[in-house]
Parts: structure tokens; sequence; C-alpha cells
């Protein structure tokens, strides 16, 4: 076994590099802070006169841990160096949560940004970003490299002299230890999004990098292009939300159309007068709803016509089609939120409020109307483009993330992207506790609060995964009623959320989330800033104990909420709570289950262990995560069609706008693109 794990070990040549780092490490530390940054630039005139970056490879890495070393008194340990040489070779490296992925990641980002092609590090959300640009920027900026980050509707670079000089020492001192958390904005300058991307390393999330790329195949002169075709390697962080989850969502930039409010409004109306079951039936497995012949006929009595769908009506079957979309399969706090008189949407896989995104066809307007908000106009598409499909236009794409195995087989066919599983730092340590599955949803929460009321009181902390911000809140009431007291956090307060999560090691301390509780920010126990004492305290009671309230659609979900406890060989543990009529269960095999519960006369409050349960929940999972499979790939394979009619469209434009073409030929342009890809989701919906 030993000589098979040497000959197909896929982290041998990784081993050997990292062994020709460390062999290098005495000969950087004895350098100056100046003959470090002379050292970063010979190796980017080499990089920059064609010499191949393997060969700088472990140069460059000891130049990048000395500097971390010295900026931010943290020195990369071997396991992160491994995964940075995996990402250099445009793999997915999958590191355990709290291994300290955003410092693994700064090696390869410093290497191939040597060439000066500019490297791209994408985030789940513009908070990180900029937490990163800040955290990371300055073991960049001891190396003399630029870092900025993309922000919605502007850009930042990472500037140490942008601040008050008297301020500087203070502030890089509290970075130091709140960084991971924190972000020190006095640090980023405001700057156009053309310098952002001249910059040698930027920061910014998915939706930013692909808007631009579609907005500069918008523009009327090049002077206007903000990306300049400046994409050569990207890093992305997450990887598995960024390119899974997300990609069942296409980015598209629309503008207003057809005034059609009050039409949505009197549907609106009209749909809510209908009855379930009896005027249209919903498919949950499928989230369809289909209207009836009842359903039809009080709708054509209601307009006062023979037939909805004679061809002079077919406008109002939209809107009908819409409407009951709207009423049927999209529920307030969880599906969207409404804010400021307007329906935001929630992202359903992190919780997260996506301001600016709107559901298209019609549904947006369906739902203001349901939720008597202003409606505003349909829009007509201008472009769009796949996650997918605009990822597949880097020349090298690598990405991590503490959960990809579950999905190797869809990175491998869909991008090309190898994974490869990096060894811990130390051993794992946590305890992962049997489910247990109560019969209703009440006896759960109940059984949830009293769990977490128990162990705060022995001063144990507690992170409890929900599934929704609607969820989120009915176990805040359970809690509240038990006299529990907790810190909630969903997508509604999302700008304090990187403090909270920081503080979740604290001892006693109680914080529920939705599932981007399990992305970005590192719980370190007894608080951060790190306290040695409240450190050992926390650990003698167990360390955190992690309480997911359902399971998630996908595996990797869960695995992420588990992986919350347990970090760096800490103690911690972790246990799911479930019941009969989470949505999972009861739409995908539940009633079979409970049926058995029921005969076998099983109280509401006793939990139950069984195999037969934990089968339906892993095939179940697997079923879901089959389906949406298949959503993924039915949007690829109609996108991969239009890509290369895209390709050639926007090849053909930008030729056109480099020959200084007259705008009304572009705008011919545009047009003609713009009623083919209606024509095409025409097709596609019928």
């Amino acid at each position: 076994m030993r000589l098979f794990n040497f000959l197909f070990d896929p982290l041998k040549d990784a081993k050997r590099l990292v062994a020709e780092v460390n062999d290098l490490e005495k000969s950087v530390t004895g350098l100056t802070a100046e003959q470090l940054a002379e050292q970063s630039e010979k190796l980017r005139h080499r990089a920059r006169t064609g010499e191949a970056l393997d060969r700088l490879l472990p140069e460059a890495f000891a130049l990048i841990r000395e500097a971390a070393k010295r900026t931010l008194s943290q020195r990369h340990f071997d396991v992160q160096l491994i995964g940075g040489v995996i990402l250099h070779q445009g793999k997915i490296a999958e590191m355990s949560t709290g291994e300290g992925k955003t410092l693994a990641a700064t090696a390869p980002v410093y290497l191939n940004a040597l060439s000066g092609k500019g490297v791209h590090v994408v985030t789940v959300n513009e908070y990180l970003a900029k937490r990163d640009t800040v955290w990371m920027g300055q073991i960049y900026s001891a190396l003399g490299l630029r870092v900025a980050c993309l922000v919605h509707e502007g850009a930042r670079i990472y500037d140490p002299e942008y601040i008050a000089p008297n301020a500087e020492k203070f502030i890089d001192k509290e970075r130091d230890t709140t960084g991971s958390f924190l972000i020190q904005e006095e640090y980023l300058r405001p700057v156009s999004r053309t310098e952002a991307y001249q910059a040698d390393i930027t920061y910014g999330t998915n939706h930013e990098f692909g808007f631009d790329y579609l907005r500069d195949n918008l523009v009327y002169g090049k002077n206007q292009q903000v990306q300049s075709g400046r994409r050569y390697f990207a890093i992305i962080d997450e990887v598995d939300s960024i390119l899974i989850d997300e990609a069942r969502t296409p980015l598209i930039i629309s503008a207003p159309d057809v005034e059609s409010s009050d039409a949505y409004r009197t549907f609106s109306r009209l749909v809510g007068t209908l009855a379930a079951g009896k005027d249209y039936t919903v498919d949950e497995k499928y989230r369809s709803v289909e209207i009836t012949e009842s359903g039809i006929n009080q709708v054509e009595k209601a307009l006062r016509i023979n037939n909805i769908y004679d061809p002079e009506h077919i406008r109002w079957t939209h809107y009908l089609e819409e409407s009951l979309r709207a009423h049927a399969l999209f529920k307030k706090d969880k599906d969207y939120v409404v804010k400021n008189n307007e329906i935001i949407i929630v992202d359903q896989n992190t919780g997260r409020l996506m301001p600016g995104r709107r559901y298209s066809g019609g549904l947006h307007q369906a739902i203001e109307a349901k939720e008597g908000v202003r409606v505003q106009e349909e829009s007509r598409t201008y472009a769009q483009i796949t996650i997918q499909n605009y990822f597949r236009l880097y020349e090298k794409l690598a990405g991590m993330t503490g959960t990809a195995q579950t999905s190797a087989e869809e990175f491998d066919k869909v991008y090309s992207l190898p994974v490869v599983t990096i060894p811990t730092n130390k051993p794992i340590i946590r305890k992962n506790i049997s489910d247990v599955v109560y019969k209703t949803a009440d006896a759960k929460y109940r059984a949830v609060a009293e769990e977490i009321k128990k162990r705060q009181t022995a001063g144990q902390p507690v992170l409890v995964g929900t599934i929704s911000i609607e969820k989120n809140e009915l176990l805040s009431r359970y809690l509240n009623n038990a006299g529990v007291r907790h810190e909630i956090l969903n997508a509604k307060n999302n700008e304090r959320e990187g403090a909270i999560i920081a503080q979740a090691g604290r001892p006693g301390a109680v914080t529920i989330a939705t599932n981007m509780a399990g992305r970005g920010v590192d719980i370190i126990l007894g608080g951060n800033p790190p306290d040695i004492m409240e450190s050992e305290k926390v650990k003698s009671l167990g360390g955190l104990h992690v309480i997911g309230t359902e399971r998630h659609d996908a595996r990797r979900i869960d695995n992420q909420l588990r992986g919350r406890a347990g970090r760096q060989g800490d103690p911690g543990s972790s246990q799911f709570f479930l019941s009969l009529e989470d949505d999972l269960l009861r739409i995908f095999g539940g009633d079979r289950i409970k049926s058995l519960m029921q005969t076998l006369n099983i109280p509401e409050d006793m939990p139950i262990e069984s195999g037969m349960i934990s089968r339906a929940v892993s095939q179940a999972q697997a079923r879901v995560e089959g389906f949406n499979f298949d959503a993924r790939k039915h949007l690829l394979d109609y996108d991969n069609i239009l890509n290369k009619q895209r390709l050639l469209i926007y090849e053909k434009r930008q030729k056109l706008l480099e020959d200084s073409a007259h705008p009304q030929v572009l705008s011919m342009l545009d047009l003609f693109w713009m009623n083919h890809l209606e024509n095409m989701e025409a097709l596609r919906e019928s």
C-alpha cells in the first residue's frame, strides 16, 4: 500500500516543490525589506522575459511566505503551500474549513501575477473581496505588487499611504488581529474600474467580473471598456458555491421595455382568488405549477373572454403563468424579502440578499404585484452569459473550497478541473453525532432550544445553521421563549455578519445563521482577538458545537456547516436535528416514514435514530442533487449553443469598435443580437 501511495500520490510533485521552498527559507529570512522587494522585482523581470513560472515557483513561494511572516505574523504551513501548488497547476484544492485557504491562495496569486497579465481572485461576496484586499494586500504590497477590488458600481485599490501617517501604526496593529473579519476601509482608495483591472491582482465577486464582461460588449467606445480582455488566471474561492450552486442562474443585462404594471396587478388579484388543488396544482419536486380546467374557467369568467389561449390573448397567458408561479412557488423571507418597498432576491445557497438582481420573464413583476410594492417595467435582454461559460474564457482556472469531492465529477466534466484533497495541518478530532429525527417541526425546534440552553448554561459556544431567513427567525422565537441569549444572523443585517461570526467561539455564545455561516470567516475558540484563557476554557467544554436544524439539498452545504467546528485540531462537535415535516423529507419520501411512525405510535417529542431514516435522508439529497445537476446541465446545453454565436458576435463587434465604427452600426448589431436572444429564449421556454 505504501508503494502504491508513493507511485500514485497526486501530491507527490507538490511535496517535492514545497521541500525546495523550505530549503530556500533561510536565505530569504536574512533579507531586509528593501532586498525582499528587489528580489521580487527580479522575479517579475524573469517572468516577463519569458522564463516559465514553474521554474520560478520555489523562489516565489519562499518570498511570499517571508512577506506573510513579516506583515501578518503568519507563516504558511507546508500543507498551505501544497494547496498553493495545486492551485497554480489549475486544479481545485479541497482544504478543510479553518486550514487557511485565504493565505494559501496568496502564493499562486503572487507567482502568476509576476507575469503582468493580471490575476483575478473571485469571492462569494463583496465583503470578502474588500476584506482580503486589505488583509492580504500588505503581503503583496511588500513585494511590490498592486492589488485592487471591485465593489458595486465602483472599485478600490489597496494604498498604505492613503491614510493619515499618524493613524497608520494604530490601524495596522489592529488589522493584524482583526483583519480576518474587520475591513480597515482606511487602506482602500477609490479608483476607476479600469484602474482596478490594470492592477496586478484584482479581487471581486463572480457577478462583478461577469457583468463587466457583458457591459464591455455593449459600449460604443473602446475607452469605455474596463476589462480590456484581461482574463488570464482566476482563482475562485468557495468554488463549489460559485461554479455549482450559482450556475443555475445566468448573468443577464436587461433594460425596461413596455409598461405592464397594471396587468400584473390585475392578474395578481385574480390568481389570489384561485384555490390550490382545485384551480391549480403544485409539484414541489420540480417547482412547477399548472392551472386546471376549473382555474381556466374562473380566469376566463373574470376577464369576460371565451378562450384565454386564443392568439390575441397570448400576452394574458404570460401574465397568468408568471402570477401563478409568484403566488404558489415563491415565498416571502425564503425566496425573497421586501425591503425599502422593493423585492430583493435571497440567494438560496448562502442566505444573502442580492440587490440589483431581478427574476426574468416577468416573474419579478408578478412578485412585486403580489406584495403590493411598485411594479417596475418588464425588461428586454441585451446580453447574457452563464457562470460556466464566463469562467471558461480564462486561460487558466483554479478553485478552493472545503467541500469539492462530492461534486468532483461535475467539476471534471464541465470545467476540466480535477479535485485534489489537501491534508490538514493537524488531525481533525471533531465528533459528528448521529442525526435525531422528530415527527413534527414543533417538537424538533423545542428539542433544539432545550439542547442549546443546556450547552449555553455550561458555557459552551453553539453555532446553529438554518436553511432560510424564515427558519432563522422562527428558531429565534423558540430560543426567546426558552430564555436563551443569542445573536441572529441573516441577510437582513449582513453588514455586521463578519464580526458576529468571528465572535461565535466565545464562551456561552449562541449564533443562529443561514447557510452563509459556513463561508468566509474563521471562528476562533474564545473569540477574536484570541484570548488564551478563554480559548482553553472553551476547549475544556468540548469546543464549538454546531447544530444543523435541517438537511440541505446538497451534502456539501451540510459538510461546510459541520466544518465550522474542530478547526486546526481543536475539539468540537456537530449534530443535525430533523423532522418529518422538513421540506427535504416531506417532498422526497417523508410520507412513507411518517405512516410508519404513526403505526408505531411514536410520541412527537421522542427522537428516533434509524438506519431507514438515515438512508431516506441520503436518498433524498441524492435525488435533489440529481435534479439540480440536470437543471444546470440543461442551462449549459442551451448556453453552449448561444456561446458559439456570442463569441462570434462579440469578436465582430470588438473589431468594429477598434476600427472606430459608427455607433449606429454597433447599435444595429446589438439590436440583431437582442432579438436573437429573445427568440432563443422563447424557443427554450416552448
